[in-house]
């Protein structure tokens, strides 16, 4: 189990540090002092655990797990806080559990274990057996009055406007009732590389750089996709290898 710590204050970081090292089968990956370190982290070491303060300075813990849980793939979350108030609040972004300050070594051990079946190891290990051909993987979409099917590995890339999610691929185009989120959750081998846009890795050619813009170069397709820059260091993680 892969731990992070996200706190703003060194004494707390180092403590959990020290007993997390003392627990079997428990890795501790680094720690972060604010919300975007951990983001960075987040994306840099991709954690089971994130064991978060609550109240920390510019954006607390309680919207940085909101913002975890937009991915398809979030980890379980484990609040460390001196306040016991926020504890509603904190089930409230699906906190797998809630830890009051000074953490003890038992109760560390104790909420590490419940949340086991909530990591993100496990997420993924369910979601390769629900998902373990996902080659063979079909799309149902209308065309006029017409119900048609398409492989998803012969699509491009999703996109999306404030209404409409659409697949690309060779022969045109299909608009889906599903949101980028839903396809994101049911197929994680695709890659997230803008809010509006979701890519199929197969046809990744190469990321560039154009006027301060990165942007995803399409195989067998002119299409070029633009990366946002929250998207950038998991584009580079999952597609420059």
């Amino acid at each position: 189990m892969r731990v992070l710590v996200v706190d703003d204050e060194p004494l707390a970081r180092a403590r959990l540090q020290r007993l997390l090292a003392d627990i079997s089968q428990v890795t501790w990956v680094g720690t972060a002092e604010s919300a975007e370190q951990a983001w960075l982290a987040l994306q840099q070491h991709q954690p089971d655990v994130v064991l978060l303060d609550i109240d920390m300075p510019e954006q607390d813990g309680l919207t940085l797990a909101g913002r975890f849980n937009q991915l398809a793939l979030p980890p379980a979350i484990v609040f460390v806080t001196a306040h016991p108030e926020h504890a509603l609040q904190a089930y409230q972004v699906s906190a797998a559990d809630y830890l009051l300050k000074p953490v003890v070594a038992t109760r560390l051990v104790s909420s590490l274990q419940k949340v086991g079946m909530h990591t993100r190891a496990h997420k993924l290990t369910q979601v390769a057996l629900q998902h373990a051909d996902i080659s063979t993987a079909k799309l149902t979409y209308q065309s006029g009055n017409t119900t048609k099917t398409i492989a998803l590995h012969q699509i491009y890339y999703f996109s999306a406007d404030s209404k409409y999610v659409k697949a690309n691929f060779q022969q045109g185009e299909a608009y889906l009732d599903l949101s980028l989120n839903e396809l994101e959750q049911r197929y994680p081998t695709l890659v997230r590389v803008h809010r509006s846009y979701l890519l199929n890795p197969h046809y990744f050619a190469a990321l560039k750089q154009r006027l301060g813009q990165y942007e995803i170069l399409l195989k067998e397709s002119t299409d070029i996709l633009p990366v946002s820059r929250r998207a950038l260091a998991l584009v580079k993680q999952r597609l420059q290898r």
